[in-house]
């Protein structure tokens, strides 16, 4: 598929292991309902599998809410609490209230998560994080790639044509491994115009 290999980029240490202390990052972007999310589940699953720990990171769309109106937490975030803190014995939740602030930077939200081998970013797409692109020529939508240049390979469904590497997308073993060996730090913050998007 596409008009050459996946090229991989630096090595990365035995069984995917990182060599930095500092999470890496990549992207999964592509039109909505071309299968981000489903990609993303099967490489949580398949990159917990080599030992590493994983996260997340997913720009939603305008207003959504997690909370649900008359809960207590709920009530405490209408009353005006600025954060409200979830807590129960399988996982807590962190509700911060933007109000009239502008949406928190990529590099902000990083740093306020617990270290990981891994995050997987799901949107901010003007981001400078290497993304793949998950692009399904039945959906007739434009590709993303021809105008993001943080894209650096394309998952499909069917044999497209693209400068970019192309990956069969049910080539799960082969989309983790360009993943992890394409990995990397934050970008610059003089370069990343990481202004969340979907």
């Amino acid at each position: 598929m596409g008009n050459r290999d996946p090229e991989p980029g630096p090595a990365p240490e035995p069984d995917g292991a990182p060599d930095s202390t500092k999470p890496r990052l990549f992207g999964i972007a592509g039109a909505s309902g071309s299968g981000k999310t489903t990609l993303i589940e099967k490489l949580v699953r398949s990159i917990i599998e080599r030992g590493l720990t994983v996260s997340a990171v997913k720009h939603a769309h305008k207003g959504f809410d997690i909370d649900r109106p008359g809960k207590d937490s709920h009530r405490m975030r209408q009353a005006g609490c600025r954060e409200t803190l979830l807590v129960g014995d399988a996982r807590w939740v962190l509700m911060h209230e933007l109000r009239a602030e502008a949406q928190p930077t990529l590099a902000h939200l990083l740093a306020r998560m617990e270290p990981v081998d891994l995050v997987l970013i799901e949107g901010f797409c003007s981001s400078a994080v290497p993304k793949l692109e998950v692009f399904r020529p039945c959906l007739a939508r434009e590709p993303m790639w021809p105008q993001n240049p943080s894209i650096i390979a394309v998952a499909s469904d069917e044999p497209i044509d693209s400068p970019l590497p192309v990956l069969a997308l049910n080539d799960e073993a082969g989309i983790v491994q360009f993943v992890l060996a394409n990995a990397t730090g934050m970008p610059d913050s003089a370069t990343c115009a990481d202004v969340p998007e979907t």
